[in-house]
């Protein structure tokens, strides 16, 4: 009953597709526990959810299931349905110490191999995701009138967020070297169609596992780990979170901060200290020991 108002309400009607694609799914897997009354709904039975759902479909969708589960019962609150929310205080398990991080950015190298040996049909999609830091679905289902005098105009399919900006040079020469085509869409794939979601996954999966296997590329490369990359150079050439977040078209600043976690900032480090000392230097007094 909740779910089926908090889905006809614009709460959810105003999300973006892909946000209530992925609230759907969650509320999909809860299916099976459909008629349980929201008294029952207790902390400790929001844990045994959520601990069921981190078995069955993994630590970061598991904890996607009590996320949802938490913005539904808020709605429902807010309209009395419950007098209290039971999963607002239920934390989200943590990923184990010493497992591998998930989309890590990519190497500089990595970069340079996966474009020298992609096929024609795939460059301009990764290069929109490399260079302008695109979601994987986004690139591909992005229209043809999204560029233009190269500047691309386009909004986020997750959050909505837009962006405005002159492409890059190396986009440019991807999309100058792109194999002509009439789809609808920017980037086709062999037979000039649009990409399908599954269809571009299964041939980047193809390529990548014969660059991992010849050694060429490391394990862990995603093509999420793109944004995460773009979101790391700019960190590292120091930009601010609010000027990353524009880039990735992020509402808040919160996401740029995890897309740039893993900046390696030693060169703002070491110009910090390289100010600081000449600061000390210029205007602090030394200290003269005496004989």
């Amino acid at each position: 009953m909740l779910i089926s108002k908090y889905r006809s309400h614009p709460k959810f009607q105003d999300l973006a597709p892909r946000t209530r694609l992925d609230y759907q799914k969650c509320f999909d897997y809860l299916k099976p526990i459909g008629d349980t009354p929201l008294i029952r709904f207790t902390p400790s039975l929001i844990v045994n959810i959520r601990d069921k759902a981190v078995q069955a479909r993994g630590r970061r969708q598991g904890n996607y299931v009590r996320t949802v589960m938490a913005l539904v019962f808020a709605w429902g609150l807010e309209r009395g349905y419950l007098v209290s929310n039971p999963a607002l205080h239920i934390k989200s398990i943590k990923r184990p110490k010493g497992a591998p991080q998930a989309n890590r950015p990519w190497t500089d190298s990595e970069r340079e191999i996966v474009m020298t040996t992609l096929p024609a049909h795939m460059k301009l999609p990764i290069a929109l995701m490399m260079y302008c830091g695109l979601d994987p679905q986004d690139a591909i289902k992005l229209s043809r009138t999204s560029v233009k005098d190269n500047k691309i105009d386009t909004k986020r399919g997750k959050t909505e967020g837009s962006a405005w900006f002159n492409l890059p040079a190396d986009v440019v020469a991807a999309l100058e070297a792109a194999p002509k085509h009439s789809a609808i869409t920017l980037c086709a794939n062999s037979f000039g169609k649009p990409w399908t979601v599954s269809g571009f996954s299964a041939s980047w999966t193809r390529h990548k596992g014969k660059l991992v296997e010849s050694k060429q590329v490391a394990v862990g490369l995603t093509l999420k780990g793109l944004r995460h990359t773009v979101g790391t150079i700019l960190a590292e050439m120091g930009y601010d979170d609010r000027a990353i977040a524009d880039i990735l078209m992020q509402e808040t600043t919160q996401m740029a901060r995890h897309y740039s976690k893993r900046a390696d900032r030693t060169q703002k480090g070491n110009a910090i200290v390289k100010n600081f000392d000449a600061e000390l230097n210029r205007r602090r007094t030394k200290v003269v020991k005496p004989n």
